[in-house]
């Protein structure tokens, strides 16, 4: 036996990118992205994604293996090809949320040192502002993204347009392949943070994983056809970008989610798929036009715990729900809420209970556990004792991006990746989240630094104290909540001037929904503000 060593024939390194090639063989006349006017089949999907690849490695744009190609812009064909085309260049995807402010979008590009901005027109200005902030020798190129049509040449700002660069293209273009499975394939930012951006790293090998366990897990069939309410920009989508066109869907791509839309899409292209965050499937059952679904719609909501009440509405429209958990420094999900057959027979408001659990590990990920914070032990299984959610899997990131400290804090010596949030295992082996980390509120699927909020308020010449939490919020998940202490004022401030005035340091979405005055926030003996009290003070807010 000791002489049966690896050869080349056996130790192809695990890639996704493949993945594109064999369905444009099986489902090549099949259509893979629709969008508005727009139609592509896999065949016309595969080669556009070669031609792209073929111009950023050619001397036009002198993309090079690991150099960072980013992408800002929404759910639609061009930024779904660029999941594939950026990393067969042997480049490095970075996806990068377009709801960031220019400064915070400035940051993460001086960070991951990004070559290379495809931008949709869309985030036109917003990008143009970011790059002014950069030294010139750093500011990267420009490639503005159009629907498909348009191959007019960009203007002086961009240096080229989407559909020129494919144009350029060689169809016939053998695709980088990574000489190693743990090469780095996409770099994720896990917010829009103006001071310290956590740049997940993840490997051809981590994705592949990712991309299989999506599979497996959620049983996708052959051909479905799958909504993208889900944005592409968080965690590749979850990692459904890859997982759609290794069984040949149909990516209905939508550029702005709104209820009306996703049900008229949903009856007009036969849906059968979607992934969506809680705060969708709460705005699609309280819209005043919801109606019955005239099929099931498969769905799978991770990144907040969804309420019960959520999942329960959901159902009636005929939204089957499914549910799971991950980080972006796991690519996708690594705990679903695998249902039992037994569990069919409770009352309904007991499956929601049930499915409102995060649930059990996913196949293809190796171990996953709730510990005590002091002993380093497993807790009970009691659904009660809470402690640390700890992970170990190949699904795990390979690191933070040029922040050595930050990868040794939360990927130990023990062989664990701490997750930083609080969780219980139940008597099954089902684990729920508890609480998230405490820096983080998780507002419509967009996670929030606390600190960072505070680090703006604080810079208010009225503000002594701050501190931000979540509020419970029915159609949100969460909102934010600021307590506030002021300092003396001969003319008191109000809650709306602290509104504005975070509006123009922060993202729309991170501006807090309320303000509370108090002449002193609670502390304990130290010195540390109470930030326990003070979500118990904001969930009795209207």
């Amino acid at each position: 036996m000791e002489l049966l060593l690896p050869h080349p024939s056996n130790s192809s390194p695990l890639t996704v990118l493949g993945l594109l090639e064999r369905t444009a063989s099986v489902y090549g006349d099949s259509p893979s992205l629709l969008h508005t006017t727009t139609a592509y089949t896999w065949s016309e999907t595969h080669s556009r994604c070669l031609r792209i690849a073929s111009t950023l490695s050619s001397s036009s744009l002198g993309i090079n293996p690991g150099q960072v190609v980013s992408v800002v812009g929404p759910n639609v064909p061009s930024v779904y090809e660029l999941q594939f085309a950026v990393p067969m260049s042997g480049a490095v995807l970075n996806n990068i949320n377009p709801r960031l402010d220019a400064n915070a979008l400035s940051v993460l590009l001086r960070h991951s040192e990004s070559k290379l901005v495809f931008v949709d027109h869309h985030s036109r200005s917003l990008v143009l502002e970011a790059v002014s902030f950069l030294p010139k020798n750093e500011r990267p190129h420009l490639v503005i993204l159009n629907d498909g049509n348009d191959t007019s040449s960009a203007d002086v700002d961009f240096l080229d347009t989407y559909e020129g660069v494919m144009e350029r293209g060689d169809p016939m273009f053998k695709w980088i392949r990574p000489k190693s499975e743990m090469v780095p394939m996409v770099l994720n930012y896990t917010s829009g943070t103006t001071s310290s951006p956590k740049g997940v790293v993840h490997s051809h090998r981590s994705v592949f994983m990712s991309t299989v366990n999506s599979l497996l897990d959620w049983s996708l069939p052959n051909r479905p056809v799958y909504l993208w309410t889900l944005p592409i920009f968080h965690a590749n989508g979850w990692g459904y970008t890859w997982a759609t066109a290794a069984v040949g869907a149909t990516n209905i791509c939508v550029r702005r989610v709104d209820a009306l839309t996703i049900f008229d899409l949903i009856d007009k292209h036969q849906v059968t798929h979607m992934c969506a965050a809680p705060t969708v499937l709460s705005m699609l059952t309280n819209h005043p036009a919801r109606k019955q679904l005239k099929s099931p719609v498969r769905v799978m909501t991770a990144g907040a715990p969804p309420p019960a009440t959520v999942i329960s509405e959901a159902g009636t429209l005929g939204f089957d729900v499914g549910h799971g958990y991950g980080l972006t420094e796991t690519v996708g999900l690594v705990v679903s809420c695998a249902w039992k057959p037994e569990w069919d027979s409770l009352e309904p408001n007991e499956r929601a209970k049930l499915k409102s659990r995060q649930g059990i590990r996913t196949v293809m990920f190796a171990e996953a556990e709730v510990r005590d914070p002091i002993t380093g032990k497993s807790v009970e299984h009691d659904g009660v004792t809470v402690g640390e959610i700890v992970f170990r899997g190949g699904q795990v990131m390979l690191g933070y991006y040029k922040d050595p400290e930050g990868t040794a804090v939360s990927m130990r010596e023990d062989g664990w990746f701490y997750t930083g949030d609080i969780g219980v295992m139940h008597p099954d082996g089902y684990l729920e989240v508890k609480d998230r980390s405490k820096d983080v509120i998780i507002c419509g699927g967009e996670n929030i630094s606390s600190t960072e909020v505070e680090s703006v308020l604080y810079t208010n010449p009225a503000v002594k104290e701050a501190a931000v939490v979540a509020k419970p919020d029915r159609m949100w998940g969460e909102t934010l909540c600021a307590f506030v202490s002021l300092k003396y004022q001969e003319r008191p401030v109000t809650e709306k001037e602290i509104r504005e005035f975070c509006k123009t340091k922060l993202p729309k979405y991170m501006v807090p929904r309320n303000v509370v005055f108090q002449e002193e926030l609670p502390k304990t003996s130290t010195g540390k503000i109470q930030k326990f009290l003070l979500r118990e003070m904001a969930k009795s807010l209207p």
